[in-house]
């Protein structure tokens, strides 16, 4: 596999404020980020969950599946039992040729609650560290096993959501763990993705391509807002669009093959879903374009 450029529903239906493009149809999202020009697309909540009909409803639109997210909890429960946990999701992406697995820990997590700041994130203690770190480990070796590759999403209002974070997570878990490396989320959570691309290149195999507005990203910051409310207020939006330099980022994975995923949550009732899509698209390829990256 070479580069291939992938979107995300979450710009069309928000699968954490399901009131965001809550009536717009499965069918509507699929042919708009066919017609932007996208190979591929993740799940989301409005997705079939059973093989033969998910690919069916992706064969209409030419689409490939790229992967889906997988909310594990191994702070509270051990690999074994996450495995069982996660199974009917790693068994329908393993039918539908998906090569990665994104995994975020939402043990404790608050992104997804509008009443937390998001100061009151979860902050795992220093004996956490190598019980977890264990855990995630043992479970990407079985789902290795088993041909598919975890990639750990890094994520505002998580456990691992700061550059050190992520640093630490790297360092402490196995090769068989790799990262899903999120434009957005890094930035937002004070880390440069540069700099985290350079360190972890060799990690990385997948990629969320958003951007950020440093403007909304300040005040927001600055009001503790949730980060529901952040979205609504349009801090993220697609490739080029922000402040965030892509073709910087792509230059700092050399020999990287697979998706590049344009994810940008934003108010689909101010930001048109296929207008954004067209725009992210054409900004991601220009990136990989001046990156140098093989297409």
């Amino acid at each position: 596999m070479t580069i291939r450029l992938g979107t995300n529903p979450i710009a069309w239906s928000n699968d954490d404020l399901r009131q965001l493009g809550g009536v717009t149809p499965l069918e509507t999202c699929l042919a708009e980020a066919r017609a932007a020009g996208f190979e591929g697309i993740e799940l989301g909540h409005k997705f079939p969950r059973e093989p033969d009909a998910l690919r069916a409803v992706l064969a209409r639109h030419e689409l490939a599946l790229v992967s889906g997210w997988y909310s594990s909890h191994l702070l509270e429960h051990d690999a074994a039992a996450e495995m069982v946990a996660m199974r009917p999701h790693l068994d329908l992406l393993r039918a539908l040729g998906c090569e990665v697995l994104i995994l975020a820990e939402m043990s404790n997590a608050i992104h997804g609650d509008r009443s937390a700041p998001l100061s009151r994130r979860p902050v795992l203690p220093e004996a956490g560290w190598s019980r977890f770190a264990r855990r995630l480990t043992e479970l990407a070796e079985a789902v290795r096993s088993e041909g598919l590759t975890i990639a750990f999403h890094h994520h505002m209002g998580t456990i691992v959501q700061t550059g050190e974070e992520i640093d630490r997570l790297m360092a402490l878990t196995g090769e068989s763990l790799a990262l899903l490396l999120d434009t957005g989320h890094a930035t937002f959570a004070g880390a440069d993705p540069v700099a985290l691309a350079r360190r972890h290149h060799r990690r990385v195999r997948h990629v969320h391509c958003k951007d950020i507005r440093p403007a909304i990203m300040a005040q927001e910051l600055t009001a503790d807002s949730s980060f529901l409310d952040a979205v609504i207020a349009g801090v993220f939006t697609v490739p080029g669009d922000g402040g965030i330099d892509f073709p910087a980022v792509l230059a700092e994975l050399p020999g990287y093959s697979g998706w590049l995923v344009v994810e940008a949550e934003q108010d689909p009732a101010r930001a048109d879903p296929l207008t954004y899509a067209r725009l992210g698209r054409a900004n991601l390829a220009l990136a990989v374009a001046l990156s140098g990256l093989p297409t």
